[in-house]
């Protein structure tokens, strides 16, 4: 179970967590590059909307651009932000990492990874975690272009629009990806988490509980603690804690901390029973209790004497 803690922000020199004011200065960076078009939905009366609002009854059309910027946005921001709460570790934060031998290559390198080495090229041995990062634009705003001024008007219950870890399609890619690094025996070390800034829908409680029970993923993270102004899916975290709210800089730092130093091992096997019973009394055999671990891993790698 997670233990909380709480940090003073300013004395840690970090920034806030996600809000909506984080979202106003993506859009207001984005409009000094690009054409509102690129970021707005525009009604038929000529207004430009973050998200179709629930009671839009209008033409509706499809904005995909944005997706790419505010990707690489948030990828940035949580960058930023592990940086500054790792400030002193002697660790790195790398974005887009590559490391063929757990799966991550050019076409599908890591968002975030923390390692003992700097480097878009990694080795399994180095990486102490793996970050995917499902972050968008989470609240519903109102583009003025006469003024140049950005809105909020509501929360995601007010608009149309999925936004972060309650789309199916982010939850489901996550899942993918983490199963595909988990099938490489150098990964097995390594904690996977997946950070997002809104709560999971409740049919995914029971499942990222069980991605957490069975090692795949550690967590699925939301570092928005108020992305609803009276939602019953804001919860803190699922009674398995497969998903969490980090509310301040404290608890991200504390989790963070945590996650890379345990010292753990995904195993996933189908065995005979016969011969699992036959590897546990060799490895009972060893002294200690990690020698014990390594003992039975190593049989059921093949890579012992069974």
């Amino acid at each position: 179970m997670p233990v909380f803690c709480n940090y003073n922000n300013r004395r840690m020199g970090l920034s806030r967590m996600w809000n909506s004011n984080e979202e106003v200065k993506f859009f207001q960076s984005m409009l000094k590059l690009y054409d509102a078009s690129k970021l707005f939905y525009l009604t038929e009366e000529g207004s430009f909307y973050a998200y179709w609002p629930k009671n839009y009854k209008g033409k509706k059309t499809t904005l995909q651009s944005r997706n790419s910027f505010i990707g690489a946005y948030t990828e940035k921001w949580l960058a930023d932000m592990l940086k500054k709460a790792l400030k002193g570790e002697k660790l790195f934060v790398v974005h887009n990492a590559i490391c063929e031998e757990i799966g991550l290559d050019k076409k599908t390198p890591a968002d975030i990874v923390i390692s003992k080495r700097n480097g878009i090229r990694q080795k399994p041995e180095d990486i102490l975690l793996i970050i995917e990062v499902k972050m968008s634009i989470v609240w519903n705003y109102e583009y003025n272009p006469i003024k140049g001024e950005v809105i909020k008007i509501g929360d995601f219950t007010t608009h149309t629009g999925n936004p972060s870890l309650l789309r199916s399609d982010s939850m489901l890619k996550a899942i993918g990806k983490s199963v595909n690094i988990r099938i490489y025996e150098k990964s097995s070390h390594i904690p996977i988490i997946v950070i997002g800034n809104t709560p999971i829908s409740k049919s995914y409680y029971k499942k990222v509980d069980m991605l957490k029970k069975s090692g795949i993923i550690q967590a699925f993270i939301s570092v928005n603690p108020n992305p609803c102004d009276a939602c019953e899916l804001n919860v803190k975290h699922t009674k398995g804690y497969g998903f969490i709210r980090i509310d301040n800089i404290g608890e991200f730092k504390d989790y963070i901390s945590r996650v890379i130093s345990m010292r753990k091992e995904f195993t996933s096997f189908m065995i005979e029973k016969e011969k699992l019973g036959r590897y546990i009394e060799i490895a009972a055999k060893e002294k200690t209790f990690i020698e014990k671990a390594d003992k039975l891993l190593n049989l059921l790698r093949g890579e012992g004497d069974g």
